[in-house]
């Protein structure tokens, strides 16, 4: 039975709705470990030992520091992961598209790496990544190195 465009465009909002919800996950979760990280050293009471006290408040805002960061970066994702239109067919690899090779199916929307969406294992691509770039304006029938094996390019969508 073939794929109707209207299953392809169904299949690319899943993908899209699916990464939002993982990264939505990543956003809930460093907002948790920050607040968590503030709470520990907010309460890290001063003691004899001055040392021990700035040590431990200092390790408590560097965690806090690097998961604001990560967090920042969950957002960023977020936003660019929005405007991905997934609405459209598309005839070349852009944001948006599906790639189906002869290894692998790419979706290039946010940077989740291998995912398994539905038993099928999609590699999740930021449009910045470096495959990304490589893929970019690529179509059906062209080829390219993945994992050190000439790939070749079935479909995209």
């Amino acid at each position: 039975m073939p794929v109707t465009d209207a299953d392809k465009i169904t299949c690319k909002h899943k993908l899209k709705l699916f990464a939002l919800a993982i990264i939505e996950q990543r956003i809930t979760a460093a907002k948790t470990i920050i607040k968590n990280a503030q709470e520990a050293a907010n309460s890290e009471g001063k003691s004899s030992a001055g040392d021990k006290y700035e040590t431990a408040r200092a390790m408590s805002h560097l965690e806090k520091d690097m998961h604001s960061r990560q967090l920042a970066q969950q957002i960023e994702e977020q936003a660019l992961l929005h405007q991905v239109k997934t609405d459209i067919i598309y005839h070349s690899a852009i944001a948006g598209a599906c790639i189906v090779s002869s290894s692998m199916i790419f979706f290039i929307a946010a940077g989740l790496g291998k995912q398994i969406v539905e038993e099928r294992n999609i590699i999740f691509l930021s449009p910045h990544a470096p495959l990304a770039k490589l893929l970019q304006h690529k179509k059906a029938g062209d080829h390219f190195l993945f994992n050190g094996t000439q790939t070749t390019i079935l479909e995209v969508y």
